[in-house]
């Protein structure tokens, strides 16, 4: 079986690529020190696959620890690296947390792949990369701007040094930029799981519904769009999870044309804030209170993806709408308020 490792693998993201890998032949292995996450989305993953997960519970800005993993597992084909920090604003109140955490685990983990000569290298990059763009929808070819945050700087800089380790070495190297991650997958068994306060829209909306968060706050009502939040381009958890897997084969089959390609993930449809809670009102037949409140330091207006390359290259066609992410979100949210009333002792505490 051809084995890939996967940093960040009890996370949001990284769960769902668990699973998506394993329902396609890959044997995976996870790496995650819980910083921000914990074991409940990796039983999950276990639960729906009836396989048990190898978890390293390993710091990747700890070299020495990091390269014990790839010393036990000399056979890993490839890696899958999602473990960073990802909060704009925690970004840009405590910059230097993120610069150390983000670009230090990234340096380890590449000097790792250079070693043990890892052929495949996959990046969890991000549309921050662009800033606030001049023109939408946003195309591969869109030239960077200043990020917004720390946090996008961080990926701005990691694409940078991917492409210069790629430049000298052998590892072929993707960098995928995602657009709003959002949904969980339709078993309601795994899904997005903040720590503390949720800070992307999705969880806010759901918590919200449901009374774990008092009345949330739209941030900025006065932008020059059509209603006067910002456009975001939403994209289900499960087809994001599936770009990494067919990414994997692309590579395997050769398929690349550079030595580092980079591709957008989004669906290509440019959604206001407002409109997405009035998705998530009608398909759950809810009624969410909210306020308009000011801007929010760090959010770029509005982006949106054009995905024709990852659509005729890598073969991704996005397959769930914006009414399926809420409808996925909402039967997640319940999900856990089930589960908390069975088991009132667990409380998902990270460590």
């Amino acid at each position: 079986m051809r084995k890939i490792l996967v940093t960040g693998g009890s996370g949001y993201i990284g769960s769902h690529t668990l699973l998506d890998l394993v329902g396609h032949g890959f044997e995976v292995i996870s790496v995650d020190n819980n910083s921000r996450s914990n074991d409940r989305l990796l039983d999950g993953v276990e639960k729906i696959t009836a396989r048990k997960i190898k978890n390293y519970k390993v710091d990747l800005c700890d070299f020495d620890d990091t390269h014990a993993i790839f010393a036990e597992n000399d056979d890993i084909v490839g890696v899958i690296h999602f473990a960073a920090y990802k909060a704009v604003g925690e970004s840009v109140t405590n910059p230097l947390m993120y610069y150390h955490n983000n670009l230090t685990s990234l340096i380890n983990l590449l000097r790792c792949v250079e070693e043990y000569k890892i052929p495949y290298f996959v990046f969890s990059s991000s549309c921050t990369v662009y800033g606030n763009p001049d023109h939408i929808p946003v195309t591969e070819e869109t030239p960077e701007k200043p990020a917004e945050s720390p946090y996008g700087s961080t990926k701005q800089m990691g694409e940078t040094i991917i492409r210069e380790f790629a430049r000298v070495n052998p590892t072929q190297c993707i960098l995928l930029r995602y657009f709003n991650p959002a949904g969980a997958h339709p078993s309601a068994l795994i899904g997005e799981l903040p720590i503390d306060k949720p800070l992307n829209l999705t969880p806010v909306i759901t918590q919200a519904a449901i009374g774990k968060i008092p009345p949330f706050t739209v941030f900025g009502n006065d932008y020059p769009t059509r209603d006067g939040s910002c456009i975001r381009d939403f994209i289900h958890v499960c087809d994001l999870a599936h770009a990494h897997t067919l990414a994997v084969q692309y590579l395997l089959d050769k398929k690349n044309k550079s030595k580092c390609e980079v591709f957008n993930l989004g669906t290509g449809n440019g959604i206001t804030v407002l409109e997405a809670i009035r998705a998530f009102e009608k398909v759950n037949h809810l009624k969410l209170n909210y306020i308009l409140g000011p801007r929010r330091p760090g959010d770029v207006i509005a982006i949106y993806a054009n995905k024709d390359k990852a659509e005729n290259e890598l073969g991704w066609v996005p397959k769930f709408t914006l009414e399926d992410i809420m409808e996925t979100a909402w039967k997640w949210e319940i999900e856990l308020q089930d589960e908390t009333k069975k088991f009132p002792l667990r409380n998902f505490k990270f460590n």
